[in-house]
């Protein structure tokens, strides 16, 4: 064990630190702080494969772990995730490509399941604990090879991958010595995810019975996590004084991998009645090797042990000693007192020499056999046209759209989010890269993007890894990057290696992938293996395709400068160029979508040389730098083909394009869904010269393959397909994109409102793009000097559970307030008084996990707890203060009556509005489009008229009134003063355009005064240009700030004009 993650050189920013870790205090902006970033990916297939929800939730979790655990503590940012799964087979939803009668083993989940459940699941603890989720694959297969082997993903694949950053001050770990105590964090010990890592690596699952396979899967706990994370945290940010020395997370082995490895090579003696017990009968076997979440294990000096254990309680998460470094080279387990009578109080349940089990373990030998393979030429029905392959390919899962994963799924959170999955007027799920930010206050970051071709690994397992690395490079190489030698990669490995000739061909990929990678000049530095990808079924051994993913991920010194896929259609009609790596003169289906739609692998698989790839990536990035693509895409599963269509789907506009081929007798359909590595990109017609100009110098193979045609008003966008002037294909962009989007629909069916899933299928026919107006220029407002000597104070007030503060803080400090950092626990022991502030900010997340329905926990603190409810209460009525509650926040004031109260109930009962959940029936992530009303709220003001997309990112926020009346006065005296609305700016109901269902579009609610206001959306998550997903053209290039930050400087102008009550 060397460290949890890897990590490249970051970038000096300015970053917002709390001045102290143990009380309420200002968040200060420090200047020329160096943060590194760090990368770290796992899968956690077995655990998803027995229980998809629980599996998925603590791989997510675990992975999570990785990072906080790198060096001495690092921050999380946001992550990524793919799934492999079998054959869909869902009922009434027939794919010509499986087959019904196949059979499934009773102790997995359905591959239906995991594509649902896993993803859920994932999501679900990403949403709580507040990663957003940016990118991601996932893959369906199931065939019988032409040797009658049947290969699918029975073991499903749960993959799960990091990016963080890394103070420069906390790189490297400390040495254990005597001074240290070993110290968990986190959850208590519970009998759970026993023996998970032995379980997970039999050589074919199915092997062992179902009930130990099933209390093998851990279970997972988002809030603990984010307590535990906060704890972290606060210990980064005392820099020189961080009182972790070391940092290791709890997974696989439980407490006797992770407390071994943290004390090596010196030794510690560890104390079992010293640990927190979540049930009294852990048994000293089970509390060694059970793997419960959400712990992990730090060296701290004694000295310091006071220190952290006050962070903790601040933050409400356990902090306990549970034993100390010897230097004795042992590690030693003391018997609970309880199991000590008198014969063995001094016998140690474990006490071994750590050299044994860690540093002396003999090498393995694998004796492996090469197994000659059988495979048969690729034959399509001779009739066959473009139409009807397109019509299959689009259904493939690892083509088809995966709106299913990604409006379920926080992509805003923590403020940080340049480029997440969605793109164009429409928020098409097709990004190629996630781009994140270091700082709210730079514009400099890290980008990460995935690779993954394990269909044509079958073929060739060399090929399939070089194509792999090539995916990766081709998708993260549309971000503006340092340098191309920069990158790293991740390498994760899924593969049946134990079996006969797996082994070989795991280390034929091997070798080519490292080969590969010094060719092009990138390099592996970190990575995982899931080895006994096979599972059992009615005694056939049925293994999953050997899959290595490629996790690639570099600094980026201009994070606003990525190219996204839709077409922009520049001056209303852009030029296409393809890109081929290899020239354009080989047309291979082996392995391809097309293949695969027919049940059939082929025998001539794609291969890429690393010298054209390394060029024609360097020829894109001085493009990118010089502003001259509008959009690009990489070829990847379905050909170019499908590439042009998802930019078309992407862009709602439509393509003309002739493919000019030299090679006259290459058959149409090898030249269009081939999967050649390559990529397309959009110019503007005066850039045309000058591109192919450089493309020619640069001796990087092009082709002008076609335009692209903006979308009219009364007017189909139309798709013309043609190779040598032979049209193919004639259709509109609609009924390509319907085909496109209807297996994620399926899918979608099975986790929504199915009428809310149809509504949203029915409305994408219709749709432009939103009708973006702003009524003020948000750059000129912003830059308005600052009168106050003194910045006037706000509380960024949080609960257990919230997630959504520092970007709050952020946006505050961006306007001139003093934020201060000030949770619940700071309230109740009476550490600060409100009488200080001049606004509060309720952040959003999930306090208390919303586990009783959101913000009611929150809730009961407020009204019940006599020193809380009495601090809000005389602030609440102070004349010169103000509140904005935001998600949870928002929901907290509805409960507490601060906004909509009923006025004809006692003050402690005057709840007149509820924030019920979402019509879809789950998680809402969206960039909806919002208007601004005439309302006295101050945080508004001079900005009605405005119609912008502000991040939401909620599962309870349809608003329902206690009566009628009540909203009818709300309505009446204007205290609604921003609303849902379509794409002609007009209040909607209309899923998905409004996520929750709200009535009248109604999206926040103000007091009469205009002090008080509560929304659902999120404006502090897009108060940067660049943190918005998607605006008209005439805004992408000239915009620094959204409309939103605005707001943020209307509260400090009305603080400005408002005398302070002390």
């Amino acid at each position: 064990f060397s460290d949890n993650g890897s990590a490249i050189k970051g970038f000096e920013v300015k970053c917002l630190i709390a001045d102290s870790a143990i009380d309420p205090s200002k968040l200060s902006v420090r200047k020329e702080q160096t943060r590194h970033i760090i990368f770290t990916a796992e899968t956690h297939n077995f655990p998803t494969g027995v229980a998809p929800f629980a599996g998925a939730t603590t791989g997510t979790g675990g992975r999570i772990r990785d990072v906080q655990a790198t060096g001495r503590g690092a921050h999380v940012i946001a992550g990524t995730a793919g799934y492999s799964f079998g054959n869909l087979n869902i009922p009434g939803y027939n794919l010509p490509w499986e087959s019904s009668e196949d059979e499934y083993p009773p102790n997995f989940a359905l591959p239906v399941d995991v594509a649902v459940e896993a993803s859920n699941g994932a999501s679900d603890y990403g949403n709580k604990f507040g990663e957003p989720v940016l990118a991601g694959f996932a893959r369906s297969y199931g065939l019988t090879s032409a040797n009658k082997e049947r290969r699918e993903y029975i073991k499903p694949i749960m993959f799960s991958a990091g990016i963080g950053m890394l103070e420069s001050d906390h790189v490297s770990k400390d040495s254990p010595d005597i001074s240290m105590d070993t110290v968990k964090i986190g959850g208590p010990v519970y009998r759970i995810g026993l023996g998970g890592g032995a379980a997970s690596s039999v050589q074919v699952q199915g092997d062992n019975k179902a009930d130990l396979d099933f209390s093998a899967v851990q279970r997972g706990d988002a809030e603990m996590e984010q307590k535990m994370n906060r704890v972290i945290r606060a210990c980064i940010e005392l820099g020189a004084q961080n009182p972790i020395r070391s940092i290791h997370d709890q997974g696989a082995g439980g407490n006797g991998n992770v407390l071994k490895e943290l004390v090596e090579p010196a030794g510690a003696v560890i104390r079992a009645d010293s640990f927190q017990l979540g049930d009294p009968t852990i048994s000293i076997m089970e509390l060694w090797g059970a793997e419960y979440q959400e712990s992990n294990a730090v060296l701290v000096r004694r000295d310091d042990l006071v220190l952290i254990n006050t962070i903790g309680k601040r933050e409400r998460c356990p902090v306990y000693s549970v034993g100390s470094v010897t230097g004795s080279g042992k590690i030693e387990l003391e018997n609970f007192k309880r199991n000590c009578d008198n014969e063995n109080k001094h016998r140690k349940p474990v006490d071994l020499e750590l050299d044994f089990v860690l540093g002396s373990m003999p090498r393995k030998v694998f004796e492996m056999k090469r197994l000659k393979p059988v495979f048969e030429p690729l034959i399509l029905p001779e009739t066959l046209t473009v139409q009807e392959a397109l019509s299959r390919v689009l259904r493939l899962p690892s083509v088809a759209s995966k709106r299913y994963l990604t409006n379920k799924v926080d992509r805003s959170v923590t403020g940080l989010v340049a480029q997440q999955q969605c793109v164009g007027p429409l928020h098409t799920p097709l990004a190629d890269v996630a781009v994140v930010a270091l700082s709210h206050f730079e514009t400099v970051g890290a980008a990460t993007a995935i690779g993954e071709q394990p269909i044509k690994g079958l073929l060739d397992p060399a090929a399939g890894a070089r194509l792999s690395v090539a995916e990766a490079l081709t998708n993260i190489m549309f971000a503006y990057i340092t340098d191309i030698k920069d990158i790293k990669c991740s390498g994760n490995w899924m593969w049946p290696a134990k079996l006969e000739g797996e082994g070989v061909a795991l280390l034929d990929a091997c070798e080519a992938m490292c080969e590969f990678m010094k060719q092009v000049g990138v390099a592996v530095d970190g990575g995982k293996d899931s080895l006994s990808m096979a599972a059992r079924v009615n005694g056939e051994v049925v293994k999953a395709p050997g899959t290595l993913v490629i996790s690639a991920y570099v600094g980026c010194p201009d994070i606003r400068l990525t190219v996204t896929p839709d077409l922009k259609c520049p001056d209303g009609e852009g030029v296409l160029l393809y890109l081929p790596v290899n020239g354009n003169n080989e047309w291979r289906l082996g392995g391809s979508a097309l293949a695969q739609c027919f049940k059939q692998l082929g025998d001539n698989v794609p291969d890429v040389e690393a010298h054209a790839l390394v060029k024609t990536m360097t020829s894109v990035q001085d493009f990118i730098k010089d502003k001259k693509l509008h959009s690009g895409h990489d070829i990847s599963d379905g050909g170019l083909i499908v590439c042009l269509l998802e930019m078309a789907f992407a862009g709602n506009c439509g393509v003309t394009i002739d493919i000019p081929v030299t090679k006259t007798n290459t058959p149409y359909l090898n030249i269009l869904f081939a999967e050649e590595v390559g990529s397309v990109v959009e110019i503007s017609k005066e850039e045309l010269d000058h591109v192919t100009s450089k493309l020619n110098h640069d001796k990087v193979p092009y082709v002008i393959v076609g335009k692209s045609t903006g979308h009219k008003l009364g007017k189909d966008a139309q798709i013309t397909i043609a190779v040598n002037g032979t049209i193919l294909l004639e259709s509109t962009m609609y009924e390509l994109r319907d085909i496109w989007e209807e297996t994620s629909f399926v899918l979608d069916r099975r986790q929504t409102n199915p009428h809310c899933v149809q509504e949203e299928q029915t409305g994408l026919k219709h749709r432009l793009s939103p009708a973006y107006t702003i009524s003020f220029d948000p750059d000129t407002c912003i830059a308005i000097e600052r009168p106050l000597v003194e910045p006037p104070r706000v509380a960024i007030i949080r609960e257990e559970g919230s997630n959504g503060d520092r970007e709050m803080a952020a946006a505050f400090s961006l306007a001139g307030f003093e934020p201060w950092d000030v949770n619940m626990e700071d309230l109740i022991t009476q550490k600060i008084s409100l009488s200080l502030f001049r606004g509060v900010a309720f952040v959003g997340g999930f306090s208390y996990a919303d586990v009783c329905g959101s913000a009611k926990g929150w809730a009961a603190t407020a009204r019940f707890n006599k020193v809380v409810h009495r601090e809000l209460s005389a602030f609440k009525s102070r004349p010169d203060t103000f509140s904005f509650g935001v998600c949870n926040g928002c929901q907290l004031m509805a409960l507490l009556g601060w906004i909509a109260p009923d006025e004809s109930a006692d003050e402690d009962c005057s709840q007149g509005l509820l924030l019920d959940h979402n019509v879809s029936g789950r998680y809402e992530s969206r960039f909806a489009t919002i208007r601004v009303e005439s309302s006295p709220a101050i945080m508004l003001q001079g900005m009605a008229g405005t119609v912008w997309g502000m991040w939401v990112a909620h599962g309870e926020g349809r608003m329902v009134f206690k009566r009628p009346d009540i909203e009818t006065k709300i309505e009446s005296n204007k205290l609604v003063p921003i609303r849902f609305v379509n794409d002609n700016g007009l209040p909607t109901e209309e899923y998905p355009l409004n996520p929750n269902g709200s009535s009248a579009g109604i999206a926040g609610i103000c007091s009469q005064d205009g002090r008080h206001l509560a929304i659902m959306p999120h404006p502090e998550r897009c108060v940067w240009a660049w943190q918005c997903p998607w605006m008209p053209g005439q805004y992408r290039s000239s915009l620094k700030f959204s409309p939103w930050m605005t707001m943020f400087k209307n509260a400090y102008d009305w603080c400005s004009r408002t005398s302070h009550v002390i």
